[in-house]
């Protein structure tokens, strides 16, 4: 760039014309010679494929019957081609069937066994496989070399354009030396008034007007253009205090904005620790309410078994059964404590993220089940190699809520099913528990994951409708997500994902888009 700016004006418009016949003749010539090699090769392969496809269909019946003699006979015909120089027939066992030379290429060799279909370039020839179909079926294949004169005429070519080349530059410097008298020199002449007019800051200096053409209009506007610099000096000095001014006061706002945003990001801050403080609360008070009513239940419960086994001679039948459901409710209340403290040990219990084979828990959940309800006989089906990442001990809680109700929903069916599996898609897993239980009516899905929630009744199903938003909370925990389907009277199947595994899919899907890029 400081080499073009040390040039004069005339050097510059030498080398401008110069260069821009050079140019626009380079592009001309390429786009020719590139659409004539172009058209050169599309038209041999065109005429190449042709060629095949016609000499497939003529020797399609010599190639099913075994004829070598018909389809040689055939490939004969190639002699009025004389830019093919050889062709050969592979019957559909890949063995040579048929060949074709013409005079000046007998020394050449065949392939030995033919190539998938398509075109390539060898040297300076023009190679073709092309497979034989006849009534869907491969019976053979077509061999075709021909002369690829492509380089040649690219030579022929490069002589021709180095021709052009110098006629085109000679006739340039020619319109350049022409055009230097009648553009240069004015333009010269009004440049050297301007340094004029910049080194004294005379501004009454004219230029003197010597044609009516784009040059004169210039001197026309060179004048004019001193007329106004006096007045847009002015109005760019107002421009500039106004500029300031706007400067000053955008500055202002931005100081302002900041401000505001320093007094939010306090206010959420401030917020989210009430919010804290406020569920650290809600936590201990449930924890501790937990806690004070188990003693009172264990009471009533204790002395309801002494009652029933001290006195089982004096009470009356009536009494007995009141005792058995002052119990069963004991009972009831029990669970239902446990489920709080479940509930709120889950919200308090810090995640111990580590590697977790969800197969084995599956397991020992099933097993669990089997040992507690030994009279069942329930076909479960649990796959292998379900590994996740996440807190065993809470994902432990997760199957034994999920798989436990799939038990206990399937209690009325005659065979039983429970399946726990995962599904895999670009990394992503989804795992699920399903079965062929009792179902539920998906109305009613979103009250499904909410506390003390149920969608059956007690005295066909037990349960204290606290599991499911036990599993929620840990699965949120995990930063994943789950949901359910079902259908009344033919099973549910409830899926959840975990947020580790989702966010190690996503590595490694980043890391695989790097590597491609």
């Amino acid at each position: 760039m400081k080499l073009l700016g040390s040039l004069s004006l005339r050097q510059k418009l030498f080398g401008t014309v110069l260069l821009t016949a050079l140019a626009a003749l380079i592009v001309a010539l390429g786009a020719v010679i590139g659409y004539d090699l172009r058209a050169y090769h599309r038209t041999l392969v065109s005429d190449l494929t042709t060629q095949a496809e016609l000499l497939g269909r003529t020797t399609a019946t010599a190639l099913t019957f075994d004829d070598p003699k018909v389809a040689a006979e055939n490939l004969s015909v190639l002699r009025f081609r004389p830019a093919v120089s050889a062709a050969a027939l592979y019957n559909a066992r890949g063995a040579l069937f048929a060949t074709y030379k013409r005079r000046d290429e007998q020394a050449l060799d065949f392939p030995k066994l033919p190539e998938v279909d398509g075109i390539h370039i060898e040297a300076r020839d023009l190679i073709l496989f092309q497979r034989i179909v006849n009534d869907r079926e491969i019976v053979g294949t077509v061999y075709l070399r021909a002369d690829y004169e492509l380089f040649d005429r690219l030579l022929d070519y490069l002589g021709i354009a180095a021709a052009a080349l110098v006629a085109a530059m000679g006739i340039a410097l020619l319109l350049a030396f022409w055009m230097e008298r009648f553009v240069t020199r004015p333009v010269l002449a009004i440049a050297q008034i301007a340094r004029e007019v910049v080194g004294k800051h005379d501004y009454s200096r004219r230029a003197a007007k010597l044609s009516e053409d784009e040059v004169g209009t210039l001197v026309d506007a060179f004048n004019d253009m001193l007329t106004e610099i006096d007045r847009r000096t002015v109005e760019l000095e107002g421009s500039n205090t106004k500029l300031a001014r706007e400067i000053e006061e955008r500055s202002r706002a931005e100081r302002e904005v900041l401000r505001l945003n320093v007094q939010l990001e306090d206010r959420v801050r401030e917020r989210t620790v009430q919010l804290e403080t406020a569920n650290k609360e809600l936590e201990a008070f449930s924890y501790s309410v937990s806690h004070d009513l188990r003693a009172p239940l264990r009471s009533i419960d204790g002395f309801g078994q002494a009652l029933v086994d001290d006195f089982a001679e004096q009470l009356p039948e009536p009494a007995r059964r009141y005792l058995d459901r002052i119990r069963s409710s004991t009972k009831q209340m029990g669970l239902l404590i446990e489920g709080l403290l479940n509930l709120a040990r889950v919200s308090r219990r810090p995640l111990e993220l580590r590697p977790v084979d969800l197969s084995q828990l599956a397991k020992d959940v099933v097993n669990e089940l089997r040992q507690r309800d030994p009279d069942r006989a329930v076909e479960v089906s649990v796959w292998d190699g379900m590994r996740a990442e996440g807190d065993p001990h809470l994902l432990h809680a997760v199957l034994e809520n999920l798989v436990g109700n799939a038990w206990k929903f399937t209690s009325k069916q005659d065979k039983p099913r429970v399946e726990i599996g995962a599904l895999k898609d670009r990394g992503h897993t989804t795992y699920y528990v399903r079965d062929n239980g009792a179902g539920f009516d998906m109305t009613y899905a979103d009250k499904l994951f909410g506390a003390f929630q149920r969608l059956h009744a007690v005295s066909d199903y037990a349960g204290t409708g606290i599991g499911l938003a036990t599993v929620q909370r840990i699965i949120h925990r995990h930063g994943g997500r789950i949901w359910a389907e079902a259908e009344v009277g033919k099973g549910a199947v409830f899926y959840f994902t975990l947020g580790v595994e989702r966010q190690q899919a996503e590595r490694i899907t980043g890391e695989a888009g790097r590597a491609d890029g």
